[in-house]
């Protein structure tokens, strides 16, 4: 298992169109399982394989929701105690997903990206999808999805396609965005 490096703006490669799985083998387990730790590392909520510059159909998401049943911990990096709610995880696998019926009504999330990072905006997409993907062994499933995961879908499903959530945006929101992204760069 590995953390790989994380393709950023404006690496061409993120403009590849993403090619089906085909095999479903121990090359692609160990993808996924290179996927996740680069991903929580990050840390993020998705990926997908273009990201670490695999361009094969393969997204991997863990919205990591606060779980209200564990203990909230005390850090204290600082000297003050602060109360955390662990995070669960729940790790997810998409191979080859296809969007069946978007929503005609859109949801707006504020949306970053680790392939852009630093830079966050409101995306409009259709709020609830149906999904149909194939799991690790290849087999098909089909889910309706809603929420932030139906928008986090998408916005990684748009990689596939060598689309960016930025390319979703105004022209000028779009400039603007990348110009920010220069200074954060220079300051770093």
């Amino acid at each position: 298992m590995a953390i790989r490096p994380i393709l950023e703006v404006p690496d061409p490669r993120l403009k590849i169109v993403s090619e089906p799985v085909t095999v479903f083998d121990d090359a692609l387990r160990t993808l996924v399982a290179d996927m996740f730790d680069t991903m929580y590392d990050a840390p993020g909520i998705g990926l997908a394989a273009i990201q670490i510059g695999v361009p094969k159909r393969v997204l991997v998401i863990d919205l990591q929701p606060e779980d209200p049943d564990a203990e909230p911990v005390a850090c204290d990096h600082d000297g003050h105690h602060h109360h955390h709610q662990p995070t669960k995880r729940e790790p997810r696998v998409f191979v080859n997903p296809v969007i069946l019926d978007p929503a005609e009504e859109l949801a707006t999330y504020q949306e970053g990206c680790l392939s852009v990072p630093e830079i966050y905006a409101d995306v409009d997409r259709p709020a609830t999808c149906r999904v149909r993907y194939q799991d690790l062994d290849g087999t098909v499933h089909e889910e309706q999805l809603d929420g932030l995961m139906a928008t986090c879908i998408q916005h990684e499903m748009d990689h596939l396609e060598g689309i960016l959530f930025i390319d979703h945006l105004s022209r000028l929101k779009r400039q603007m965005a990348l110009k920010k992204l220069q200074k954060l760069r220079q300051a770093a």
